[in-house]
């Protein structure tokens, strides 16, 4: 298990980025999911974008947490947006299914064509 350092910034075009770095599991999933939740209340993003570019690692409660702040994003009228995950965390999300609900390719990570 380990630690989570989270940080939020809004893009141009209003989107709202929210950058994570470490783990996402069972020590650091409440600090993420709050977050995630307290950004999408406050803000009321069209996009929240949940950058996972240095998550070294992700289990089910991680994946949990992406899909209650979907889940609280479809209640305000926006969407959650992952990008650039790890090959170890697009993975987790292909096995699980989940890759297109967050606008990710669903194939393996060799055939994506770009990273986002």
């Amino acid at each position: 298990m380990g630690e989570a350092v989270m940080t939020t910034r809004q893009q141009a075009d209003g989107a709202v980025v929210v950058e994570i770095r470490g783990s996402l599991d069972t020590a650091t999933v409440d600090a993420v999911r709050g977050e995630l939740l307290v950004v999408l209340h406050r803000e009321h993003p069209r996009t929240l974008v949940v950058d996972l570019m240095f998550v070294t690692f992700m289990d089910s409660t991680g994946i949990s947490a992406l899909v209650t702040a979907h889940e609280a994003a479809r209640d305000v009228g926006g969407r959650v947006q992952v990008r650039n995950p790890s090959e170890f965390v697009h993975r987790q999300l292909r096995v699980t299914g989940l890759c297109d609900l967050f606008g990710l390719p669903s194939g393996p990570p060799n055939s994506r064509p770009y990273r986002f």
